[in-house]
């Protein structure tokens, strides 16, 4: 994948307890195939807290998910947190579209939305 090129999946992840990007953050992405989960990609997060590049620039309809490594990212701030990983399970309906999934975490909480 070219540098130009973007992921069918991007992520930003915004650490709310500081309200900062959260930089640093390891990111895989998945695709569900029956019971098992297929490796399509993994990234970090840039100095913005974004990962741009995870994956193809194009998906088939399907499950999907992603794994944040938060705990490893507290724990290099210093922080306890409660959440060692989040992972967040979507649905692709549309091959065509680009899908956004941004992150917004805290130590002991967090949430998520299909962003643009």
């Amino acid at each position: 994948m070219s540098e130009t090129s973007t992921s069918a999946v991007t992520t930003h992840v915004l650490d709310s307890s500081r309200g900062l990007p959260a930089a640093g953050v390891a990111v895989t992405l998945e695709q569900a195939s029956g019971q098992t989960w297929n490796h399509l990609g993994d990234s970090v997060t840039n100095e913005d807290g974004r990962v741009r590049q995870l994956g193809p620039s194009r998906l088939s309809e399907g499950t999907y998910r992603l794994t944040f490594e938060t705990g490893a990212y507290f724990r290099e701030l210093g922080v306890d947190s409660f959440y060692p990983q989040v992972q967040i399970t979507f649905r692709i309906a549309d091959a065509e579209q680009h899908y956004h999934v941004p992150l917004l975490l805290s130590p002991f909480a967090y949430s998520t939305y299909r962003g643009s």
